[in-house]
């Protein structure tokens, strides 16, 4: 397919220029119908609430308030009335506004604050939140804030005049995508490989979020489905294609053509991105488990957008790849190539220094690491679910100020009121009990309709205390039974609560689904009982620690102020189920793009030490470069305007930089260091039964390391000779790298004292063999090895490499 996509690369192309603008105009006809409704069957919030829409369908209108403070006098006086009465009256005359409760009628004594200073009107609008049209809300706030005047603040609250604080829609996105394209031009030092990544990311990201607004109309998708797709497909998306450009790259410096070079990238690490695509989406469909419809759509959303990516890394990717030909290198590297030959494999720099580091310690290293990842995990322990509402917005936002004038006015449990909803009884003696009841404030009974009485409940402490919780927990176990009446606690309150303790109670079951399957995974694709067990932990320790950070900061209020996203509050209750699926979905790419290179060496030289050595040089670069993109990407979420957003997007990017930086790099591979070759032990009679499932191409196992000569009936041999410099010298320390044709590493070894090398081959045939030493220039020839061992001298020189027999 890949060789198909290099040479067809306009008809693929056109394919997904057809596909994006066909989902654009299908999209922009359709529009959307995202829901933001919670779905928890069986819980006594989702009765009250079904009661309600029986009894009161009218009722399905977003109510918005308006409240206004005086700072001399009171809110009843002539003079603020003839500024506020208006206002009123003209928001009730817009079109799609349904009702407006003035304070200044009959009915509206109880809108006025105790002291009078505080008074506040409700604005029922005809749609719910989402279908309220930004323009009318705009006009709602401008007409109500008009009214103000020194002495007189007007401010409104709400879910629809939320709306009008959001930031311009894409900013986050647009954000991260140019902290991505610094980082990517940084690593490629070309303007084309650095655009690559990033037009493979916006053309399946764009396709994605068009096509889950037409899903909107068929099945119920939350309006925060398209923040996280954005999220997690942008991250997913840089990532894929940046592993295949930089093996692309990677091959066409070491000597193949572009074309060649290109289906080597997609076989190899090609194979690795539709290996992890898969993961991520078990771990996203691992969410079904909660049995939370509100959850189905987040599933589809997050899984599509990770589809369309892996698809467009392995068929647009390819067609830009034909495109570009010789330019995804820098003008620099095609000079130096054309001028020096093809580049050795041999990993070197500061990669290949840490990787020498760790092994040679690896208890400390280890131990380091999981000292760092287990003190941020200790704020974790006194995490609390609940849901953030107007409270947690920034100090300067008009719904804040509404929120705080509420508080300050009624009570601070005037902003979260409870409805206790009663199916017929004697709600007389039901009221009389609510009153008497602990941590109650008001309570008000509105008339009944269809035999369903409605008891307005407003608590002595906030939405988000857990004395509100409490309050909850006492109504329904003792005060509704002791009554006698059949009723219901309802409210968006009682609704996150619930939310809270159905989490709660299905979480183990998730996290043990997600880690069953990506252990079973990991063991099919590395023949390992112990790395996928490695896996599982990390991951639980990245989890752990990621949650540790988004407690001190969302719900301990550290850095709030510097990050500009309000106040501190509990976790939002549905993140961290969406969290845990993006997290162990994204650790299990990084594990498998590392541990595929480790596994590929161990195959072929049963040397442990060497494999995670080698594993851990040549992909730790790539992996922190992948993982920057993503800590950019998510960090950028943060001005979304959405709490959520911010909390998912700095959770994703601390447990990316914790996984990247401290697991992947340093406790991983120590753990494996220490391991030894337990890491890859397996079961004989487990080995036959299971599957095979290659992430990396099948290649020709070699069973001992260096092997010396191999059994004359096996098809394998040796190339081997001596180093030596134009006068003779020996060369200690050369690295000598052993490629296929497709640019595969067979074997690397290195001279010995006196200059002898032995490299293993699998097969007759033709070879590349690549030498690397200290104060010599790189060079790279052409081999044809037979049946017999290949004796084959090196001279290096400063101009070339030379075969002297």
């Amino acid at each position: 397919m890949a060789r198909w996509c290099y040479r067809h690369r306009l008809v693929v192309l056109l394919l997904w220029v057809g596909a994006f603008l066909g989902l654009g105009f299908a999209g922009s006809a359709a529009g959307t119908n995202y829901a933001d409704t919670f779905s928890l069957p069986n819980t006594d919030s989702t009765r009250a609430y079904d009661l309600m829409a029986k009894a009161f369908p009218e009722r399905s209108g977003d109510t918005d308030t308006v409240v206004w403070k005086v700072d001399e006098g009171t809110a009843r006086d002539a003079s603020v009335r003839s500024r506020i009465e208006p206002a009123l009256e003209k928001i009730g005359r817009m079109e799609g506004v349904g009702e407006v409760s003035s304070p200044y009628t009959a009915q509206g004594a109880a809108q006025f604050s105790g002291n009078g200073r505080i008074a506040y009107a409700q604005i029922t609008f005809t749609e719910q939140a989402n279908g309220v049209p930004k323009a009318l809300v705009e006009d709602v706030v401008e007409t109500a804030q008009d009214a103000g005047r020194d002495g007189l603040q007007v401010e409104l609250g709400g879910q629809a005049i939320t709306r009008t604080q959001e930031p311009p829609t894409g900013i986050a996105e647009m954000v991260g995508i140019v902290a991505a394209a610094v980082v990517l031009f940084l690593a490629f030092g070309s303007l084309f490989a650095m655009l690559l990544p990033l037009v493979v990311a916006i053309a399946a990201l764009g396709t994605g979020l068009m096509a889950t607004s037409l899903l909107s109309h068929v099945t119920d998708v939350p309006e925060v489905a398209p923040l996280l797709g954005s999220l997690i497909g942008l991250g997913v998306g840089i990532d894929y294609a940046l592993f295949i450009v930089t093996r692309h790259r990677r091959g066409i410096l070491r000597g193949m053509k572009p074309e060649e070079a290109a289906i080597t990238a997609l076989n190899t690490s090609g194979r690795a991105v539709l290996f992890a695509g898969g993961t991520v989406c078990i771990a996203l469909a691992g969410m079904l488990v909660m049995n939370m419809r509100f959850l189905d759509g987040v599933v589809v959303a997050t899984s599509l957008t990770v589809v369309l990516s892996v698809l467009a890394a392995v068929t647009l990717l390819p067609a830009l790849l034909g495109l570009l030909g010789m330019r995804v290198l820098s003008r620099r590297q095609r000079h130096r190539l054309a001028a020096a030959g093809p580049e050795s494999q041999e990993a070197s720099g500061l990669a290949a220094r840490w990787s020498m580091y760790v092994q040679r310690r690896p208890r400390s290293i280890a131990a380091g690491a999981l000292v760092v990842m287990l003190i941020l995990a200790l704020p974790v322990l006194s995490i609390r679910l609940g849901a953030t509402d107007q409270g947690n917005h920034q100090d300067s936002t008009t719904t804040r100020q509404a929120y705080d004038l509420l508080a300050e006015g009624f009570g601070p449990g005037f902003n979260g009121p409870l409805q206790v909803v009663v199916d017929g009884g004697d709600t007389d003696g039901l009221v009389a009990a609510i009153r008497g009841t602990e941590g109650v404030a008001q309570v008000a009974a509105a008339p009944p309709a269809e035999g369903i009485t409605v008891i307005q409940v407003v608590p002595t402490t906030s939405p988000q205390s857990q004395k509100t919780d409490q309050l909850i927990d006492r109504l329904r176990d003792d005060v509704i039974p002791a009554s006698g009446t059949e009723a219901h606690v309802g409210g968006v309150t009682a609704v996150f609560k619930d939310f809270a303790a159905v989490t709660g109670d299905r979480l183990p079951y998730f996290v043990a689904a997600i880690i069953s399957l990506g252990f079973l995974l990991l063991m099919v694709a590395f023949r390992s009982l112990v790395v996928p067990l490695t896996a599982a932990l990390m991951n639980l320790i990245a989890a752990a620690a990621s949650f540790g950070v988004l407690v001190a900061i969302f719900q301990w209020g550290w850095g709030t102020e510097l990050l500009g996203i309000g106040k501190e509050g509990p976790i939002t209750a549905f993140l961290p189920v969406i969290m845990l699926s993006l997290l162990f979905g994204l650790s299990m790419d990084y594990q498998v793009f590392l541990v595929s290179r480790m596994h590929e060496e161990w195959v072929h030289t049963k040397d442990n030490a060497r494999a995670v050595r080698v594993g851990l040089a040549e992909t730790s670069r790539v992996i922190n470069c992948a993982a920057l993109i993503m800590i950019c990407v998510f960090s950028a979420f943060v001005l979304s305007g959405d709490m959520e957003g911010a909390m998912a997007g700095i959770g994703l990017a601390a447990a990316v930089a914790l996984d990247a930086f401290i697991l992947r790099t340093a406790l991983v591979p120590a753990a494996m260091h220490l391991l030894g070759n337990s890491n890859w032990w397996l079961p004989a009679g487990l080995e036959k039964r299971l599957p095979h499932l290659a992430v990396e191409p099948r290649e020709e196992e070699v069973s001992e390391v260096h092997a010396r000569v191999p059994d004359a009936d096996s098809g394998s041999t040796v190339i081997h000779g001596f180093v030596r410099t134009p006068d003779g010298a020996p060369v200690e320390g050369a690295a000598l790298t052993l490629l296929s044709k497709g640019g595969r590493q067979l074997d690397r070894v290195t001279s010995l004292a006196d200059g002898s090398y032995i490299v293993s081959v699998p097969s007759a045939g033709s070879y590349l063999l690549a030498v690397t030493a200290a104060e010599h220039p790189s060079r790279a020839r052409h081999v044809m090895v037979g049946a017999e061992p290949l004796v084959y001298d090196v001279e290096l020189a400063e101009d070339e490499l030379d075969a002297v027999n």
